[in-house]
């Protein structure tokens, strides 16, 4: 009925130049309702989540809440009509502490400090920076800020995108909470599961349009991605068949070696090999290790034990530049880390070239722009927004990080979750290219958070647990339960044999 409806949007149009963000979007919230709101990256889920609380300005069309319409010009305004939203990226402000983060909100200490605590931070300092912490805390950190207002229509985009498998379970209960205590959840995310696990019904955008609402239900994920994609699903299986890599290209010798690499209180005793030619997979909960180890392999991290080799030559890495040299580069989990936002696409996958300058003279810039420019062909990166990558969506956004690395020719990879937030199409065109450059010979060393891109994209995985390498796994046989049960520090069951994780979900 319409008195049901909390939240309603019609004909939503937001334009930038001869960039459309959104054409027509239109949505519809009821009370107490876990809405979906789907579409691959680019179709304008997040600017329509922007425009709903203040953070940008249409161009067009009306906003109701509770019946009466509203022009929302400011965050603090969409707050005020109980609008509240948690942003794909972290919103606190780096270089204050929580306390002071809260106090600019003002948020009461007491509720946040419960949801964290019920979210699986127990001994949250307020004292704390919040660049010192790492990026899944933080993301929920602002999700408790945001429930600690109590708002009336709480907005989540690609919320547990950084989260592990254990964090996310325990965000998705206080989100099933919030629906079943009368607060409606706009929820964006691209896990299939956890729609049906979580929504009851879902708007679909295409192309910056509504083009369906879908009741959650058996058979809706096949109509939703229908409707996302425009294209029916048996192609969709067969690019994720045709993106499964086959078997791994005969190596002779090691790119990396890792031996007996500790960090204080974080690694022990890590040793493995990442070979030419193979992408090998890391599997870890939250806060096992792995953010410690990619950053002794970046020159981000000094180790404190062991010793690192590069082609069987025993390396030191003071700086991130160090390993650069040695065609090392990474592939941060918070893109904004990696790119120069108000830049260019061309001007941030060029950055290498500046970098490799040594002495004054005239910049090879045809040779420059033809790298760059087939680095961009080759990723399909979206340039109609030339001039500055923030206005690209976040999948292009990835691919302009992956396009800068693979135009300064790196010969290994270093990828931490790189397609959090991103859609099906997009995370599958990086699994072929992850693929493709392994078969070039370039090793790639991938942590992901979504444990079905262990065999989508990998030769093998190793599984961090209390920073250890507690098992090595063929990708033939990690699949998800055997992933997570090694993830959890459990020995891996015999063939056949079926046990249940008591409390944990992939």
């Amino acid at each position: 009925m319409a008195s049901d409806i909390l939240l309603e949007a019609t004909g939503i149009a937001k334009h930038y130049g001869a960039v459309v963000a959104l054409r027509n979007a239109s949505l519809s919230v009821r009370r107490g309702e876990v809405h979906a709101l789907m579409g691959a990256n680019g179709a304008g889920k997040s600017t329509l989540v922007k425009i709903l609380t203040g953070a940008i300005r249409p161009n067009g069309g009306r906003i109701l809440i509770d019946g009466r319409e509203h022009v929302v010009r400011s965050p603090a305004e969409a707050r005020r009509a109980g609008l509240v939203s948690v942003y794909q990226e972290p919103a606190l402000i780096p270089d204050l502490d929580i306390a002071s983060n809260l106090r600019l909100t003002a948020t009461p200490v007491e509720p946040f400090m419960k949801w964290v605590r019920e979210m699986g931070v127990p001994d949250l300092d307020l004292r704390e920076t919040a660049r010192n912490l790492p990026l899944a805390i933080l993301r929920v950190l602002d999700l408790a800020r945001a429930i600690a207002v109590g708002p009336e229509v709480l907005l989540l985009d690609e919320m547990t995108a950084a989260l592990p498998a254990d964090l996310a379970e325990k965000v998705l209960a206080v989100v099933k909470r919030q629906g079943a205590e009368g607060r409606s959840v706009i929820f964006i995310s691209h896990r299939m599961l956890e729609i049906s696990a979580l929504c009851d019904r879902a708007t679909v955008l295409r192309d910056g349009e509504t083009v369906g609402v879908v009741d959650i239900g058996p058979g809706s994920a096949d109509r939703i991605v229908e409707l996302m994609l425009g294209q029916k699903v048996e192609r969709i299986q067969r690019e994720i068949a045709e993106a499964t890599p086959g078997a791994p290209l005969p190596v002779t010798k090691p790119r990396l070696s890792l031996r007996d690499v500790g960090v204080a209180g974080k690694l022990e005793g890590v040793s493995f090999d990442l070979m030419h030619g193979e992408v090998l997979g890391v599997v870890a909960l939250e806060g096992q290790g792995q953010d410690e180890l990619f950053g002794v392999l970046s020159g981000s991290r000094r180790p404190t034990a062991g010793s690192l080799a590069v082609d069987g030559r025993e390396v030191r890495f003071a700086t991130p530049a160090d390993a650069i040299a040695e065609g090392i580069a990474l592939i941060p989990g918070d893109r904004a880390e990696a790119l120069l936002m108000q830049r260019s696409v061309r001007e941030n996958v060029a950055l290498p070239f500046s970098a490799s300058f040594r002495h004054w003279g005239p910049i090879p810039l045809r040779r420059q722009n033809a790298v760059v420019g087939e680095a961009i062909r080759r990723l399909q990166v979206d340039t109609r927004a030339q001039r500055e990558v923030q206005r690209l969506s976040g999948g292009n956004q990835q691919k302009v990080t992956i396009a800068r690395w693979i135009a300064a020719e790196a010969s290994t990879i270093l990828c931490f979750d790189p397609t959090r937030g991103i859609d099906i199409r997009t995370k599958h065109e990086i699994y072929h290219l992850l693929r493709e450059l392994a078969g070039q010979g370039a090793s790639v060393l991938l942590y992901t958070s979504e444990l079905e891109e262990v065999q989508l994209a990998c030769d093998r995985a190793i599984v961090i647990f209390g920073g250890r390498v507690v098992d090595v796994i063929p990708a033939a046989i990690a699949d998800e339960p055997t992933l997570v049960r090694a993830a959890y520090g459990l020995p891996r069951l015999a063939p056949g044999a079926a046990a249940p994780l008591p409390g944990a979900t992939a």
